[in-house]
């Protein structure tokens, strides 16, 4: 199974999710083509109730601690809840710019 799909299920099975977006960034950053290290995870939950925002991503690490600790070098977490997910009519913000070691600059 691929580090994208394994992510999913866990995502699924840990949160049922009123949501779910994980995307594979890897392209966009300095790594060999087929990559699976830099994910993009968009997720809406009622299990964020109640939680800030730190407390949010520590749910969503430790869900995914396999895959932190072994191909996922980067995560970018967007977690809230469906009234946030649903108020903000289902948008997230981009990804920061890859700025180590970029093919734009040629290190």
């Amino acid at each position: 199974m691929s580090v994208e799909a394994e992510i999913r299920t866990k995502l699924l099975d840990a949160f049922d999710p009123v949501h779910l977006d994980v995307t594979n960034e890897s392209h966009l950053h300095s790594v060999p083509p087929g990559s699976e290290s830099h994910f993009k995870l968009v997720i809406a939950s009622e299990r964020f109730e109640g939680e800030r925002l730190l407390g949010r991503h520590r749910l969503v690490n430790k869900a995914l601690a396999g895959e932190l600790a072994g191909p996922v070098h980067a995560l970018a977490i967007h977690a809230v809840t469906p009234d946030e997910w649903f108020r903000t009519a289902g948008t997230s913000p981009d990804s920061p710019l890859c700025h180590g070691g970029s093919k734009v600059d040629g290190t």
